[in-house]
């Protein structure tokens, strides 16, 4: 059987500058019909946004793939096809591509439910003036969890608000250019510390669930975590029970939050059901999982694929290798 020699493109060819012209583009963004055989398929960009079920439909019969490109930061929509790609199949993540989109979205998330931004608009809804003490950001203390490109441009973001401290937690300690890198081990004595904990994890099996009731009973009271890594990360239940009782319950006490707060861009499930608790729970903030999707993601995603292609067709080393099937 001939080789594999084409590239399924999720972005139109035509929109990406830079591509080699010795390779055959097919472009397919997760429509019901494939643009070619999937057989023919050796470099394979999986289609942005569109979900883990249309991310892994064509893997099954791409048995000539030897590239798997996300436009993700993580990958956990195409684990569950890792173990059946062919052997030496490359899969290679998104980095550098969502880092600035994400990190802006968290800070916004901090300071809109520090300000409680949300209970304003109520307001301005009804005609209603309502002043009164709010947080500020500076002089907080806030904890990163995941402390990888997306984290770092967090706190490069974080820096002119004039934080007290920022405590940066990964799987393994480092140095890295801001400063200290703890281990994910060493959580529990940080979580105490921080007012703000930023989310900024992959979702993995060493991180699903992470943040659960022991690791928000360490969280001190008022805290606010802010989630834009994966909803899989976070324990729904147990945040449920520490942000509040739905107002809607009985005996609930309306527009009161519980003992901690919460910015939500990603839940679990997803989307969030329109009946789901967490909608109701006064100081819980979300947004419908927007860290990436903005005007910055297509510019850095071509840049992305054309260097990729580039150096594929080098024979050089591919950049943000994740795993090797």
């Amino acid at each position: 059987m001939a080789a594999a020699t084409e590239v399924w493109l999720s972005l139109p060819p035509e929109s990406v500058e830079g591509l080699p012209d010795s390779l055959t583009y097919r472009y397919w963004n997760g429509e019901e019909e494939f643009p070619a055989d999937p057989a023919d398929c050796a470099f394979y960009v999986v289609p942005y946004y569109q979900g883990a079920e249309v991310a892994v439909r064509p893997l099954p019969l791409m048995t000539g793939v030897r590239v798997v490109q996300t436009l993700t930061a993580g990958i956990d929509h195409i684990a569950s096809a890792i173990p059946r790609l062919p052997t030496g199949t490359r899969v290679c993540n998104a980095r550098g591509v969502h880092d600035a989109s994400t990190a802006e979205l968290a800070v916004a998330l901090t300071l809109a439910a520090l300000r409680d931004l949300p209970g304003s608009v109520r307001a301005q809804d009804r005609g209603a003036w309502l002043p009164g003490f709010r947080p500020a950001l500076a002089d907080r203390t806030v904890l990163i969890v995941g402390y990888g490109a997306v984290g770092e441009a967090v706190e490069r973001r974080l820096l002119p608000f004039e934080v007290a401290a920022v405590h940066r937690v990964a799987r393994s300690a480092r140095q890295a250019p801001l400063g200290e890198v703890r281990p994910l081990s060493e959580i529990g004595e940080l979580l105490p510390l921080a007012d703000v904990v930023i989310l900024a994890t992959p979702l993995t099996d060493e991180t699903r669930g992470l943040v659960d009731a022991a690791f928000l009973a360490r969280m001190k009271d008022g805290a606010l975590l802010v989630n834009v890594a994966r909803g899989g990360v976070v324990d729904t239940g147990a945040l449920i029970a520490e942000t509040g009782t739905p107002a809607s319950a009985p005996g609930a006490e309306d527009g009161v939050p519980g003992r901690l707060r919460a910015a939500l861009d990603v839940t679990d499930p997803e989307p969030l059901p329109e009946d789901h608790p967490l909608w109701r729970i006064p100081g819980v903030l979300i947004t419908p999982h927007l860290g990436g999707i903005t005007s910055a993601f297509h510019p850095r995603a071509a840049r992305l694929l054309a260097e990729q292609l580039r150096r594929w067709t080098a024979g050089e080393e591919l950049v943000n290798t994740m795993a090797v099937a």
